[in-house]
């Protein structure tokens, strides 16, 4: 899992700010050509990673959103039999109906396969996927290659991708699975890696707004009672709306005002506690 030049190595991209420790593993894993599983709760820049190692390696990203319900054979092809069937009724399409290979449709695994340049996978809340899902992804990623049963065809990968597996750890992953990747877990940032990256975001943004907008989303977030806290994507929201917002001053967080609540707290139980816990703020 290694870049097309193998002294390149990945030091954070324009929008994303690395720790020393999550570069020396996403490294050592394209340099081993094994995945790299990242856990941590949402919002701690799991799914921007790939996003960033895409855009520092100019590789094109591929993202495979896995949901509940999805078995493996869609992340590898999907065979259309319904366009055939219409194909072979009406006459009108400029496809042989005879030949299957023209209703088949790479699923993203597939698409990653047979690009003739090495791309970024990323497989995004594995999580969500059942135990054989995962453990049968695994093998046909280190096989590099899978079957289309319809026309007795193997795919073999062109180039081996750069894979990333998101998990947000709402349920456990098996040993199998857990034993075939390299693993991190991205920590929620402390404050001042936090100040880092809205510097990275904002720039020009004013020190005063800077340390009170960050002060009080760690405040916001040790409310008790909050079952989704606020992320590092909500927080740079809430600073684009103050921002945007004529009448707001920084001396309103002094005061316990905080605006925008809606903006920082997305369900309706959670934002109702963070209303009643903000009116006992100072900052």
């Amino acid at each position: 899992m290694h870049a097309e030049n193998p002294q390149e190595k990945f030091t954070g991209a324009s929008k994303y700010v690395l720790d020393e420790e999550l570069a020396k593993i996403v490294n050592i894993s394209m340099a081993l050509e094994m995945p790299l599983l990242l856990k941590g709760e949402p919002g701690t820049g799991k799914t921007m990673l790939a996003h960033a190692v895409a855009e520092a390696l100019h590789m094109r990203l591929i993202i495979l959103n896995v949901k509940s319900s999805m078995k493996l054979i869609d992340a590898l092809y999907q065979y259309d039999t319904l366009t055939r069937l219409n194909d072979s009724r009406f006459g009108d399409s400029n496809r042989d109906v005879s030949n299957i290979e023209d209703y088949i449709k790479m699923g993203k695994i597939g698409q990653a396969f047979v690009s003739s340049e090495k791309v970024v996978l990323l497989i995004d809340e594995i999580d969500k996927a059942d135990t054989d899902f995962q453990d049968d992804m695994l093998d046909v990623l280190d096989q590099m290659q899978f079957d289309i049963i319809e026309i007795d065809k193997t795919i073999k990968a062109i180039c081996r991708p750069v894979i990333v597996i998101t998990s947000n750890a709402k349920k456990d992953l098996s040993d199998p699975f857990l034993g075939r990747c390299n693993f991190h877990h991205i920590a929620f940032p402390e404050p001042d890696m936090m100040r880092n990256i809205i510097e990275v975001h904002f720039p020009d943004l004013s020190k005063d707004l800077l340390e009170g907008s960050v002060k009080t989303f760690y405040r916001l977030r040790e409310i008790r009672g909050v079952e989704k806290k606020p992320a590092t994507r909500e927080l740079i929201n809430w600073i684009r709306a103050l921002r945007s917002d004529p009448d707001f001053k920084v001396k309103d967080l002094v005061k316990g005002e905080v605006p925008f609540l809606g903006v920082l707290f997305k369900k309706s139980p959670d934002y109702a506690v963070a209303q009643n816990a903000v009116s006992r703020f100072r900052i």
